[in-house]
């Protein structure tokens, strides 16, 4: 009967061991190079419609910042995240993708839209986002990102990062990739595959 008792105590205090790793492996599941709570905003997208980072919770996400009258790697970072759409949908992962305007003023929903779709782009898991100030998105890109944005002295160019940012299902921002190299796209999707 002793026996037993404790047979059946090693084997309770053995399944606890075996759930608190489990746990322990869940908390680690979204591990990344770093950890940065992204922000809680509400923006309007392509169609005119608000986007809140509410919606993408529980989902992967990548998130970069382009501006349509960007002269340098805008159009580059455009076409490698329609890159990355489509290798998303090849590979059946359910992830959304977030494009920022860093020249909010400038990019309406409907510029927005356009220089997406030119690129190859659709809109079925990709947002873009405008409706706020420059100033707003600064701070937001800083804030989220740890991510430079200046305008400065209201110039047509605005200068600003080429990365794209993976965001957890949990919203925090853990990867950061250089959205100008078409190559990158591939190791976002090995790297969501990882962690799914």
């Amino acid at each position: 009967m002793k026996r037993n008792a404790v047979l059946i105590l090693f084997m309770a205090l053995l399944l606890a061991g075996c759930a608190g790793n489990i746990l322990n492996g869940d908390s680690n599941k979204y591990e990344g190079d770093f950890s940065i709570e992204v922000e809680d905003f509400t923006f309007t997208n392509q169609d005119g419609e608000d986007l809140s980072k509410s919606e993408l919770d529980g989902k992967f996400w990548v998130a970069d910042m382009i501006f349509t009258n960007c002269d340098t790697i805008c159009p580059s970072m455009t076409a490698n995240m329609a890159r990355l759409q489509g290798l998303l949908e090849e590979e059946n992962i359910d992830a959304e993708l977030v494009s920022f305007s860093v020249d909010p003023t400038n990019d309406s929903p409907e510029i927005l839209k356009e220089y997406i779709e030119e690129r190859g782009g659709t809109f079925d898991n990709w947002n873009a986002l405008t409706g706020y100030t420059d100033e707003e998105i600064k701070q937001f890109a800083n804030n989220s990102f740890k991510a430079f944005v200046e305008n400065p002295d209201n110039s047509d160019q605005v200068a600003h990062v080429n990365s794209f940012y993976l965001v957890s299902p949990d919203g925090n921002a853990i990867k950061r990739y250089d959205g100008s190299k078409a190559d990158n796209m591939q190791k976002i999707v090995e790297d969501i595959q990882s962690m799914n």
